[in-house]
């Protein structure tokens, strides 16, 4: 989203290269089901929606990020539609839902639950129409190049050979880092490259502490972690035990309808009190007309021999959204003179310490096109020359089974730095991920998969110092040894990258 949108504008100005890792549809976007959300409806305002995104936000949103998305985006919504996008609709108008944490339904939404699709279908189609713009699919970006103390482009590695990409401007999008997780509902691409990135080229990042569960995923023994939309309860789902009782009306008034991490952790309680494995969402009472208003959930539940009219769906909480990531101003630029961030991979403010419901989507578009005219008109010429520097010494070959290390390092992220925390645990995952950084990083990895490695153990230290770092409990982010919001002592991001440890920043601009 962030990158297709920051593309087509950034290529008014000059050519434009984008390198993405794998099929140019494969990214977090595409698998987006609830829709994105704008104030598009004639009972809406800006004021309600900048509202909701900032009581969801625990404190930490940054205003004028929110004032320029609520603001800008039914502009980027209806571009989108311009460009050929075909959203639901009820007669004339955009068919509206609701999710949790909104007082409107303001949530547009294509194919039922194909919001995704729809999105990176007319991106797509959009940038390959404009001839400015080229794309390498399967393309590797393995760091960000810095000479004289600006981005002047990046190393790739394309058809097994290894390249320097000079470039005027780089934007990083990237997506997010959800494959540090066992339980997650992000693609398999989702492994934080442009966080470990930005880490290791000294970028400022924040919030990385800040990691959204979705409260509703498939829970099936052999089933890919599909995603369940948010939707399905603003539309009359209900959360329920194995006895039939909806039991998050226990943990918050709002009951289903709740912010996410509410919902989230009122499950995890949940299933520990009662010794549950999973929840339920329960369909049965919406009629047949369920199933062709959310026809890829029908689809994921049929592979299993659920059918969501008759059968409850077995759900619980996975890792959805990394809020935390490289801070931006409201024009995209890093504290990295040339890089410029949008997306999941930056840290906008625009979600504080919690992401408002299908506020995603509305964040790449508004702040991918800003980032595109930044890069439009601030590029100059790309460096003449660049000098790589290799070790002086080869570094011992792969000894290394990289799968088995990344499922170690999903499963203990899993354990310790999930929806509950503690400061023991975030203690050992940290101990633990230090020990396999300690021999990783000496070993001299030449495949994507290997590098994707070493980037999510970046990135997975980086979440728990943050976490650890924040000694309270704050949107997304919960410590049970510290269960009480602080805003005396945490009213502030905590920043990485501009030094070993965590710097205090105040929130705001100033």
């Amino acid at each position: 989203m962030a990158g297709y949108r920051s593309a087509i504008e950034a290529a008014s100005g000059g050519s434009v290269l984008i390198v993405t890792k794998d099929d140019l549809r494969e990214s977090a976007t595409a698998y987006a089901q609830g829709g994105v959300a704008a104030v598009l409806g004639v009972d809406d305002s800006p004021q309600e929606h900048r509202d909701d995104t900032v009581a969801a936000g625990g404190g930490m949103c940054d205003a004028e990020s929110v004032e320029t998305v609520v603001s800008e985006g039914p502009a980027r919504v209806h571009e989108l539609l311009e460009w050929g996008g075909n959203f639901d609709r009820e007669g004339d108008a955009l068919h509206l839902t609701r999710e949790g944490g909104h007082s409107r339904h303001r949530v547009a939404h294509a194919h039922g639950d194909g919001t995704g699709q729809e999105f990176v279908t007319t991106l797509v189609r959009a940038v390959q129409r404009t001839p400015e713009v080229t794309l390498w699919e399967h393309a590797f970006a393995v760091d960000l190049v810095i000479q004289d103390g600006r981005c002047a482009g990046a190393i790739v590695i394309r058809n097994g050979r290894s390249m320097v990409i000079g470039a005027g401007m780089t934007i990083l999008c990237t997506g997010g880092a959800g494959q540090i997780y066992r339980e997650t509902t992000n693609p398999s691409v989702a492994t934080g490259d442009g966080h470990a990135m930005a880490l290791r080229a000294g970028v400022a990042i924040a919030d990385m502490e800040f990691v959204q569960f979705h409260p509703t995923t498939l829970y099936v023994a052999g089933a890919a972690r599909h995603l369940i939309t948010e939707a399905t309860r603003g539309e009359g789902a209900r959360l329920v035990d194995e006895k039939g009782d909806r039991f998050v009306f226990r943990y918050h008034a709002d009951g289903e309808m709740a912010p996410r991490d509410v919902v989230s952790r009122a499950i995890i309680q949940h299933l520990a009190m009662t010794e549950g494995v999973c929840a339920f969402l329960d369909l049965r009472h919406m009629g047949e007309g369920v199933k062709e208003r959310f026809p890829g959930i029908h689809r994921a539940c049929s592979l299993y021999n659920l059918d969501i009219t008759v059968d409850r769906i077995p759900v619980h909480p996975s890792a959805h959204y990394m809020i935390g990531g490289c801070i931006t101003d409201l024009d995209g630029r890093t504290s990295l003179p040339g890089l410029l961030a949008a997306g999941e991979a930056s840290a906008s403010g625009v979600h504080g310490a919690n992401r408002l419901a299908s506020n995603s989507l509305l964040e790449g578009l508004v702040f991918g096109r800003r980032a595109g005219v930044l890069a439009r008109e601030e590029a100059g010429a790309p460096p003449d020359a660049l000098e790589i520097v290799a070790p002086d010494r080869p570094l011992p070959p792969t000894v290394l089974n990289v799968a088995d290390m990344k499922n170690s390092i999903k499963s203990l992220m899993w354990r310790y730095v999930g929806v509950l925390r503690t400061g023991g645990g975030l203690e050992v995952a940290l101990e633990q991920l230090r020990t396999w950084q300690a021999y990783v990083h000496q070993v001299n990895f030449g495949s994507a998969k290997a590098l994707e490695m070493q980037n999510m153990l970046a990135v997975a230290v980086s979440v728990v110092r943050g976490a650890l770092w924040r000694c309270e409990s704050r949107g997304t982010h919960y410590r049970t040894d510290f269960p009480e919001r602080d805003d005396a002592a945490f009213l502030a991001r905590g920043v990485q990258g501009e030094r070993e440890g965590i710097v205090e920043r105040p929130l705001g601009r100033s």
